[in-house]
């Protein structure tokens, strides 16, 4: 008997990932290959999009042969990518340019200058915050450098993009992604003619915007050949990960949260509409002509634990390096931590953020740092959080994936500060699944979106602890009044 196969093909920042589903949402098998990232100056950080596009191909041959896909199983393959890189293109498709990632931080002369004169009146257009990780922020360096590849390009991609023009031969982009670049008006759903004037850019260099839903051209059959499918087989375009995360969780009413916390980290949430934060402190991001996600990414998730092992020199398991600090009462006996290690995003939007320990003293050992170091990621989430709510209002439900959520400790953490149940994902392949779903809504093999929710093996459930949600309430009410003051020396 013939199975109902789904694949979602995830291109991310530090891998690409294939993943095989049912139709169902059952896990069958996944292929990873890892992505090597260039420093090539201080603050910049790269990829080779040929490296990325060929990685593609890889992880899909892979994965049809460790699921051992028959011919008339697969159903169809969504694509899932990492938002904010940006490549230059000459007029055959050709890279004139390495990837510039969401992390790449040249252009922060260009952002600061940008939040001190017009900066709010394009972020309130866009829904984009003003950063370097902004690929419009990106193209004013390039402009303002006369960076070669710049000046040369017919053509500005993110990764999704080169990877369906070199594929299919088309020049598409989705809501999301286009909403990503901070060049598109969230109330015309078009490119913004005066941010594209301030960019240097040109309407016939950008790719047409098109629904998540949209059904690709058959894929090139040298390619097909080479993955090892029918060209036949409908791949569609989808949308951003982050969005596709919370579809994936089966977070997309109001009310309903999804964290991501893996290297990096952020917290999201549907609404009807492209309501902006006033304040600045979150982003929007369309998903279809009628939908958007709120939310504000961190760059400190995952990887402010793996500084503080290597800082400590602990060879050991990430586990057996928490596991000390379970033992540790709620606060850390004093310490708190602002975990700004890697620069930050949301809620500061301050690339020369920097981390700090407040409350350290003799009698202070590893493992009370390590709980701090925990409860400071935890607390940053929580604050961007709130600002959510500001358009959303509190969250009733919770989902979290992502590599932080296998720490049983941290997942404890979140529960009870939020004070609201966690529902965990069961594969921890929320974007690939999201990926996958929307590609079955685009070719009609699902109803709607919403459906998706029928189809999402549960996860494990955390209860929060009230009495400890109490403390930690009142934890953070000294980390924010702290961390504003810190705001203003960075």
């Amino acid at each position: 008997m013939l199975r109902e196969l789904v694949i979602g093909l995830d291109i991310g920042t530090t891998s690409v990932k294939a993943v095989v589903f049912s139709k169902n949402g059952k896990f069958i098998a996944e292929a990873e290959k890892l992505i090597t990232t260039f420093y090539p100056e201080s603050n910049w950080a790269e990829q080779d999009p040929n490296e990325l596009e060929q990685s593609c191909r890889f992880v899909l041959k892979d994965v049809i042969k460790k699921a051992e896909v028959k011919e008339g199983e697969l159903l169809s393959i969504g694509f899932s990518s990492a938002m904010h890189s940006l490549i230059c293109v000459d007029k055959n498709g050709a890279t004139l340019s390495n990837m510039l990632i969401w992390s790449d931080g040249r252009s922060s002369d260009q952002a600061d200058k940008l939040k001190k004169t017009i900066g709010k009146e394009i972020f309130l257009k866009t829904g984009t915050p003003i950063h370097p990780m902004n690929p419009f922020v990106k193209l004013l360096w390039m402009k303002e450098n006369q960076y070669e590849p710049y000046k040369k390009a017919s053509y500005f991609m993110s990764i999704k993009e080169y990877v369906i023009k070199k594929w299919f031969g088309q020049h598409w982009i989705d809501y999301s992604m286009a909403s990503a670049t901070g060049l598109l008006n969230l109330q015309t759903l078009d490119w913004d003619e005066e941010v594209l004037k301030l960019a240097g850019v040109k309407r016939n260099q950008l790719s047409e915007i098109v629904p998540p839903t949209m059904v690709l051209p058959c894929l090139k059959k040298t390619i097909a050949e080479e993955i090892g499918i029918s060209d036949s087989i409908p791949f569609v375009l989808s949308a951003c990960d982050g969005q596709l995360a919370n579809l994936g969780d089966g977070a997309i009413l109001p009310g309903e949260v999804a964290i991501s916390v893996g290297t990096s980290g952020a917290i999201r949430q549907f609404i009807q509409g492209t309501n902006v934060n006033e304040s600045e402190e979150t982003f929007t991001y369309l998903f279809t002509d009628d939908t958007s996600i709120i939310g504000g990414a961190t760059n400190n998730g995952g990887i402010v634990l793996q500084w503080i092992k290597d800082l400590f020199e602990y060879k050991g398991s990430h586990e057996e390096f928490l596991a000390d600090a379970e033992n540790i009462e709620i606060g850390s006996e004093g310490i708190l931590f602002f975990p700004y290690v890697n620069g930050e995003r949301a809620p500061l939007w301050n690339q020369q953020a920097r981390g700090n320990f407040f409350g350290l003293k003799i009698g202070h050992k590893r493992e009370h740092v390590v709980r701090a170091v925990l409860e400071g990621i935890a607390f940053n989430l929580f604050q961007i959080g709130k600002s959510l709510e500001q358009l959303a209002g509190e969250p009733k439900r919770i989902c979290i994936n992502g590599g932080l959520s296998k720490s049983d400790l941290w997942v404890q953490i979140m529960a009870d500060l939020f004070g609201r149940e966690i529902q965990l994902s069961e594969s921890h392949h929320s974007a690939a699944w999201g990926a996958a779903w929307t590609s079955l809504v685009g070719i009609g093999a699902a109803e709607s979106f919403s459906k998706i929710k029928e189809n999402i093996p549960v996860g494990k459930v955390v209860q929060p602890n009230l009495e400890n949600h109490k403390k930690y309430r009142e934890l953070f009410s000294k980390y924010e009044k702290i961390a504003k003051g810190l705001a203003a020396y960075f």
